[in-house]
């Protein structure tokens, strides 16, 4: 598989798509910045590895490595021995499943996660009410000192509150106090809050350190000082130190902390909402019919080529071309269109879509993981497990994060032993070990991906299929839009726009004498092209169609390059051709010259027909504008984007398409091998420039743009050529996504701003920068409340994507 190289060579040899392999690895027990930028930098420093992804919100890396210098199970132990676990994701044809399974374990994390907070919390409350009779025997210590506002509130009001509602609590040794918490404390610890020392530990003998090493360290200290206090309170009197204990601390902690990471589990699952929606429109089952019966099988068992039953308000289950029936079909959940589509026979079908009111049969043409709705399912996880190039600020951050904050732990400790005169050790300590817990690189490391995570949601429920968060990340900075004009501002079908009849201007002619000579010259003009092979001649045929009009057979057909065909139909001699053709066989049309010309001005190309050696009248073609088209137009300009039509067709032509669709500039006269030349020219005069195109001519110019936008009727070399995929034929997709990445890369600004910002407050305020002119220090319980709730913001403010306004 095809990837972009991270270098160009390697050991001086250049490396080809040949020599690279694409793999998924899922990975287990990140919890934080430090840890996806500890694991990727293991793989990224592997031999044979060109590059590395790790999501954080995915829990998976993406590797692009050299088959002959590393294996996948290389990678795999690699990732093992650092401490975390890992195995090979099944990107195959069982993948919607294998995402399903995914979704449940997310949900079981999440439940475990919510009742071990719980659990922990409710014991650290219990631990707390019964460590206010130590507290009460030590008032005047060092606890009894500070300025701590949970601390304050517990004793001027918890204090007398649980004395006068529970005063057998304060009857209660302080010795039997202090090993009933020892007990329950090391079993909730052990249960609860075991992941955060084993996780710490083995970052410990890999040298690096992460969140689990922040938190490990401030709630072990906790517990172990505690531990030994209950166990020689005497030792301690001796030295002049209040024999308190903070079981509660440690307790709420981990409390608060899994609290944290069930609530940011629960909104990363939230995250995913766009991709569970389209792994759950792929049905279990379906109706085949195999020898004339019907047998409702396991989607699995579908074989290409099975006749396939749909009956009202079923889903699709696969692929395929209708064979019989006629229905509409819900595609919105795929294309965003919201208008049901008819289907007939010979029209494609795509699995998961919602069948309405009619039945039909359809043979069943692409299965497992070629369907288009498991190809969705592909790029859309491709793309929320990529990496905005912003990410990288956060990676260089978290990096040195960790090491950086136990230095200022450390500091924090001295500074309060050496300067804090009536402070005792156990204030110096509280303060170290807030500094610890309020530290988290957690919001910085959820600020890119979730926010990605979130936006390629929200485009794929609209029908936008985007990369990654590179591409939305370039998308942001375009200035300029290139269209193509053909399939992509019009229609890319040729139809009959007007009839003009040479004897019109003739007042005595009655409505209905004018719809038979109509009638009569789109006869002759359809029977005579149906032997033509020009493409405008399908549409006189077509037209003549709608009209119900029988078609006799042409005879004496002649094709003359350049200017048009003749023959015979019924015994009358036609031409139909342009101005050239009717002067070769001296036709006056001077009746209809400026008719002519005033097509030409509309875009439309006008037919001279004449009969029997007498001009009868015009029939004019056109590739029309969509619908859609102008409203799209309307919206680029909105976003304050510059419109560029990109055509082969005259310059008369396309200023006339212009100035109907409303487009800046046009560039006409382009064969296909010049698009790329157009692209770069704009790109020289320091143009972003996003090229949007459907064509297989299109291909080169979309990888040669800054952003490719590819109309979902395209061929498939232009969907791998694009960046971004719009699934419907509707260019208000384009202005859509533009306006999803400026909204994207502003919440990301937001999101790395205030997480930043978090720690850059937080961290002086724990170590106690305001105490000297506040007296105010943290505890290090509200200092972990802080923490849970700065990751929980940066997701929920990531969210608001979902609901943001595209057009």
């Amino acid at each position: 598989m095809t990837a972009l190289n991270r270098n160009p060579t390697e050991d001086g040899i250049a490396l080809t798509p040949a020599t690279q392999e694409r793999v998924t690895l899922n990975v287990t027990g990140m919890t934080c910045a430090a840890c996806q930028s500890f694991v990727q930098r293991t793989l990224a420093s592997q031999v044979g590895v060109q590059d590395a992804t790790v999501n954080l919100m995915l829990n998976n890396a993406t590797v692009i490595f050299d088959p002959g210098k590393t294996s996948t199970e290389a990678l795999v132990e690699d990732i093992r021995k650092t401490g975390y676990g890992a195995e090979v994701s099944k990107l195959d044809g069982s993948f919607l499943i294998e995402q399903e399974i995914n979704d449940k374990e997310q949900f079981r994390e999440y439940k475990q996660l919510r009742l071990k907070a719980i659990v922990s919390f409710s014991t650290g409350l219990l631990a707390m009410l019964l460590s206010m009779p130590l507290m009460s025997m030590n008032r005047a210590g060092p606890i009894g000192q500070m300025q701590d506002p949970l601390m304050r509130w517990n004793m001027r009001v918890l204090d007398p509150l649980l004395r006068n509602t529970m005063p057998w609590i304060y009857r209660l040794r302080g010795d039997e106090i202090r090993w009933f918490l020892l007990i329950l404390s090391t079993l909730v610890v052990y249960w609860a809050g075991r992941g955060f020392y084993v996780k710490a530990w083995s970052a410990l003998l890999h040298k690096t350190a992460d969140m689990n090493t922040l938190v490990a360290i401030g709630t072990g200290t906790a517990f172990l000082y505690s531990a030994a206090i209950t166990v020689a309170p005497g030792f301690f009197r001796a030295h002049g130190i209040a024999p308190d204990v903070y079981y509660e601390a440690g307790l709420l902690i981990i409390g608060l902390v899994l609290t944290g990471n069930a609530l940011e589990s629960r909104a990363k699952e939230r995250t995913m909402t766009a991709l569970r929606k389209l792994v759950q429109l792929q049905p279990k089952t379906a109706t085949v019919m195999r020898n004339g019966t019907e047998s409702n099988l396991p989607i699995d068992s579908i074989q290409h080529g099975d006749l396939i039953l749909v009956r009202p308000g079923e889903r699709i289950p696969t692929d395929g071309e209708v064979i019989t029936g006629r229905s509409s079909v819900d595609e919105s959940m795929l294309t965003g269109e919201s208008l049901p589509v008819e289907k007939a026979a010979r029209d494609r079908v795509i699995g998961g879509t919602l069948n309405q009111l009619g039945s039909f049969q359809y043979r069943a043409t692409t299965l497992g993981a070629g369907s288009t709705l498991a190809q969705i399912v592909r790029l859309l996880r491709d793309a929320q497990g990529s990496r905005a190039p912003i990410q990288r600020i956060a990676d260089r951050i978290s990096a040195v994060f960790v090491p950086t904050v136990l230095g200022i732990a450390i500091l924090t400790f001295v500074s309060w032993r050496i300067f804090g005169h009536d402070a005792g050790i156990m204030q110096a300590f509280a303060a170290a070990v807030t500094v610890l817990v309020i530290a988290c690189p957690c919001a910085m490391g959820l600020a890119v991906p979730t926010a990605v995570m979130v936006a390629t949601g929200r485009g794929a429920a609209q029908g936008i299929l985007v990369k990654g968060g590179e591409t939305l990340q370039r998308m942001e900075k375009i200035d300029t839009v290139v269209l193509d004009k053909t399939g992509t501002i019009t229609s890319g079908r040729t139809v009959v726009t007007d009839v003009l009849l040479a004897e019109q201007s003739d007042s005595k002619l009655s409505q209905q004498q004018t719809q038979e000579i109509e009638d009569h010259l789109i006869r002759i003009a359809a029977s005579l092209e149906r032997a033509s092979e020009h493409p405008l001649a399908a549409a006189i045929v077509n037209f003549a169609g709608q009209r119900q009009l029988s078609l006799p057979s042409a005879e004496d057909f002649a094709s003359l390059t350049g200017l048009g065909i003749t023959g015979s139909v019924d015994g009358e001699r036609a031409l139909i051709g342009n101005s050239a053709l009717m002067a070769k066989f001296s036709i006056d049309t001077e009746a209809l010259e400026s008719a002519s010309e005033r097509l030409s001005a509309e875009g439309k190309t006008p037919l001279f027909i004449a009969i029997n050696n007498r001009l009868a009248g015009i029939i004019a073609i056109a590739d029309t504008i969509k619908p859609t088209s102008v409203e799209a137009i309307r919206q680029m300009h909105a976003e304050g984007l510059r419109v560029v039509m990109l055509t082969g067709d005259n310059q008369r032509t396309a200023d006339a398409i212009a100035r109907v669709a409303g487009i800046d500039e046009v560039i006409s006269g382009v064969l296909p091998a010049g698009k790329v030349d157009a692209i770069k020219r704009l790109q020289e005069n320091h143009h972003i420039v996003a090229m949007v195109g459907d064509g297989v001519n299109d291909a080169p110019a979309l990888a040669q743009a800054d952003v490719g936008f590819t109309m979902a009727s395209g061929s498939d070399i232009a969907m791998e050529a694009g960046d971004v995929t719009i699934m419907r034929s509707d260019l208000s997709g384009v202005a859509m996504a533009i306006a999803l990445s400026r909204g994207t890369m502003r919440v990301i600004r937001q999101n790395l701003f205030w997480a930043f910002l978090y720690n850059v407050i937080g961290i002086p305020i724990a170590a106690g920068a305001l105490y000297p002119v506040f007296g105010l220090l943290l505890s290090p319980v509200l200092a972990s409340a802080a923490m849970a709730l700065s990751s929980f913001s940066v997701v929920t403010n990531s969210l608001r994507l979902r609901s943001m306004k595209l057009a």
